[in-house]
């Protein structure tokens, strides 16, 4: 593809598609022009580096979470949307994490993504710096919950791309960790079939569990401050 055809986004969306299969250490110009059937000199002319196109292309999947109407829907039906928004997003692309730590994320649809929280948890009651603290309190606990699966799927990149047989390896590591659990009883309990495990599970996921319970705590101090800055009624004096 001669330079002059290609436009910013059409570069952005291949260095996405390459991310997710790839990893951040798996995206290159080079590799880039053959996913797009252009030289690698030509994505010069709209990016100056592939770390600015990491962030490009990380702001560009934050565009994927939809955000809900705070006219619809009450505060914290609007908080657990666009929490299980981001998790889903961070599930769909793996290399995220990693470029979180390494990246300053931002752009536009990173800025709408956390604006919408904000006014969610300014909605909500929580005001200046206490609604930054609640958005960031949930936003945290997203990245946290999906950092397992996310190390997997980078792990599992960084196999394919060595030529290593996955699954084997799968199969290895999976042996030694139930391996080092047989040394701890309560890993070892829960290795091992029993009454319990025979139980039907939760009708909620760890995700729901730990994010229904961050918003508990969310509710709970928004009752408490409106109790404590209630006036006291002459009778209660």
């Amino acid at each position: 593809m001669p330079r002059d055809t290609l436009t910013r986004d059409q570069i952005v969306r291949a260095a996405v598609s390459v991310l997710d299969a790839e990893g951040v250490d798996g995206l290159n110009m080079r590799r880039l022009g053959t996913q797009l059937g252009a030289a690698a000199t030509a994505m010069y002319w709209h990016v100056k580096s592939k770390d600015e196109l990491v962030v490009l292309a990380a702001d560009h999947v934050w565009d994927e979470i939809e955000l809900p109407e705070l006219a619809e829907v009450g505060w914290r039906a609007a908080a657990a949307a666009l929490a299980a928004g981001a998790h889903d997003m961070l599930g769909r692309h793996f290399w995220m994490l990693p470029a979180m730590s390494t990246h300053l994320i931002h752009g536009p649809n990173k800025a709408r993504y956390d604006d919408r929280c904000l006014a969610v948890y300014e909605a909500a009651g929580f005001s200046g710096p206490d609604a930054d603290q609640a958005a960031a309190t949930v936003l945290m606990f997203v990245i946290g919950a999906a950092q397992g699966e996310a190390a997997e799927l980078a792990w599992r990149a960084r196999l394919r791309r060595a030529g290593a047989d996955e699954e084997q390896q799968l199969r290895d590591t999976l042996a030694r960790i139930s391996e080092i659990a047989e040394q701890f009883p309560r890993l070892r309990a829960r290795a091992t079939p029993s009454v319990e495990a025979a139980r039907p599970l939760p009708d909620e996921d760890s995700f729901e569990f730990g994010l229904r319970t961050i918003l508990d705590g969310l509710e709970a101090r928004l009752a408490n401050e409106s109790t404590r800055s209630r006036p006291e009624s002459p009778a209660g004096r």
